[in-house]
C-alpha cells in the first residue's frame, strides 16, 4: 500500500490538517497518512523544497507526496502530478517541483478538476486515485515541462567560495548551500577560513561532531546532507550571530602570519 505524506505551511492545530486528512481517510481509508513536515513558513517555497528534497527518498518507492505550501494557484498556474524517481508529487506548479528535483521529471500531468476550485479537494482526489492504482495519465493531461525557479547556489572565485544560509534547523544550526564536493574542489590541500556574516565571526576548522569543541564554541562541519553547517556546541548559533536565510558565508584561503624578522 502506498504511503501518503503531507508537507504543509499549516500549524499542527490548524483546521486544514483535519480537512485534508478527513478527505483522504474518506476516499482511501486504508492509506497510511504521514505528516512529513508541518509549520513551513507561509509561502516559503525554498524552505519547503529543501525539506522535501532531503526527506522524500527515505520513504518507500511509490509514496505519494502532497505539498500544501503556497498552493493556491494564481492565473497561469496548474495543479500537477509529477512522477520522478519512483515517487509521486502533488502540488501547484509554482516552481517548487523544479527546486525539489533539480532534474527533469519522468512524467508531468495537469490534474483535471472541472468545477472544483479548492486545492485540498483536488489534491486529495488525485492522491486517492494514485493510491487506487490509477496512472497519472488517467487523471489529467500530460505536459512537457514544469515552471522553473532558480535555486540559491554558491559562487566560486579564485580561492574563494561565497555561499549563503539556506536552512536553519530546530537547534539553530545554520546550513549553507556549500557542498562538500565544491569545498574540496576549491580548497583541497589548502588551509581555509570560514567567515559568517562578517570578518569578526569565523572559524578555521571543519570538524565531524559538535562535541569536538568545548561547549559554547563555534564550529563548522559537513552534515549528513554533505552541506557545510555552522553551529555552536550547546547553543543556538543563529540567534547569537543573528543569522537568517540568506546570510552570507565566505570561505577563503587562510593566510599564515609571517614570522617577525630578527636582526643579529
Amino acid at each position: 500500500m502506498p504511503v501518503i505524506t503531507l508537507t504543509t505551511e499549516w500549524k499542527p492545530d490548524d483546521i486544514y490538517h483535519g480537512i485534508i486528512k478527513g478527505k483522504l481517510c474518506s476516499m482511501c481509508p486504508e492509506a497510511k497518512i504521514i505528516d512529513n513536515a508541518v509549520g513551513i513558513p507561509p509561502f516559503n517555497i525554498s524552505h519547503a523544497s529543501f525539506v522535501i528534497r532531503n526527506t522524500y527518498n527515505n520513504y518507500p518507492k511509490g509514496t505519494i507526496h502532497i505539498i500544501c505550501v503556497h498552493s493556491e494557484a494564481v492565473r497561469g498556474q496548474d495543479y500537477l502530478i509529477v512522477r520522478a524517481r519512483d515517487h509521486f508529487f502533488i502540488g501547484t506548479d509554482n516552481g517548487i517541483f523544479n527546486l525539489i528535483l533539480n532534474t527533469d521529471p519522468d512524467e508531468i500531468v495537469r490534474i483535471d478538476h472541472t468545477d472544483v476550485c479548492d486545492e485540498l479537494d483536488i489534491f486529495a482526489k488525485a492522491a486517492s486515485d494514485l493510491f487506487r492504482g490509477r496512472k497519472p495519465s488517467e487523471i489529467g493531461k500530460p505536459l512537457k515541462s514544469i515552471s522553473e525557479m532558480i535555486p540559491f547556489r554558491a559562487t566560486i572565485e579564485k580561492d574563494v567560495i561565497i555561499g549563503s544560509i539556506i536552512f536553519i534547523d530546530s537547534y539553530g544550526n545554520a546550513i549553507s548551500n556549500i557542498t562538500r564536493e565544491v569545498f574540496n574542489r576549491v580548497f583541497e590541500g589548502k588551509e581555509s577560513r570560514i567567515l559568517i556574516q562578517s570578518n569578526k565571526n569565523y572559524t578555521d576548522q571543519i570538524l565531524e561532531k559538535y562535541s569536538d569543541v568545548p561547549v559554547g564554541e563555534m564550529l563548522a562541519r559537513f552534515n549528513s546532507l554533505d552541506l557545510l553547517e555552522i553551529a555552536i556546541n550547546g547553543a543556538n548559533v543563529s540567534e547569537l550571530l543573528d543569522l537568517n536565510i540568506g546570510s552570507v558565508m565566505r570561505i577563503e584561503v587562510r593566510v599564515k602570519k609571517a614570522s617577525p624578522n630578527h636582526l643579529f
